[in-house]
């Protein structure tokens, strides 16, 4: 099962005279209405990720997990730019700025998390660079406990609901920040 949330109409509520938030701190809803806007958000969050962060993109086949990869290698500076592992399962980007890679998994064809061990998740995990991962129920077992989940989920055609839950107080702050700097609240 998926880590997303039910679809919500609006991520406040209004009680009496005082504003209630229906999503649970370390949350974050977004409906994305195309894939260019998508990639944009995952910039965003790009530009603010930090040595050993560990993204999981939850969501259907065609649901923008990818597009957002490509707007966060696009925020990190990857060279060359982010396009979808399927096939090599793991692609590892550089940048100008250090010696940091970013890691991109896609465990879609995995059987499970023993197919990730031979190629070493779990040593990527531990490592210093950051790692994105497509279909990380795939790989459930091998996951931290800290991680920030991101669930991309179809309203139609075109839009998405973006759903972010951190997982862990460091990614809290992220999240938090990442708020605070694509949509000043």
């Amino acid at each position: 099962m998926l880590p997303g949330r039910p679809l919500l109409a609006s991520s406040e509520l209004m009680r009496g005279s005082a504003v209630v938030p229906i999503l649970k701190p370390g949350t974050l809803e977004f409906i994305s209405h195309n894939a260019e806007q998508t990639i944009r958000l995952g910039q965003r969050l790009g530009e603010m990720l930090r040595p050993g962060d560990i993204l999981c993109l939850y969501g259907a086949l065609g649901a923008g997990k990818t597009a957002f990869a490509r707007g966060v290698g696009r925020g990190w500076g990857a060279i060359p730019g982010v396009t979808s592992p399927t096939f090599v399962l793991v692609h590892e980007h550089t940048r100008q700025a250090d010696d940091l890679r970013l890691i991109h998994v896609d465990a879609y064809r995995l059987a499970g998390p023993e197919d990730a061990l031979t190629f070493g998740l779990d040593e990527l995990l531990a490592d210093r660079h950051p790692v994105l991962i497509e279909w990380p129920e795939r790989v459930a077992e091998l996951l931290p406990a800290e991680r920030l989940n991101i669930t991309f989920n179809f309203l139609d055609s075109e839009r998405r609901q973006i759903f972010f839950e951190a997982l862990g107080k460091s990614y809290e702050d992220l999240l938090e920040a990442f708020r605070r700097r694509t949509f000043g609240a």
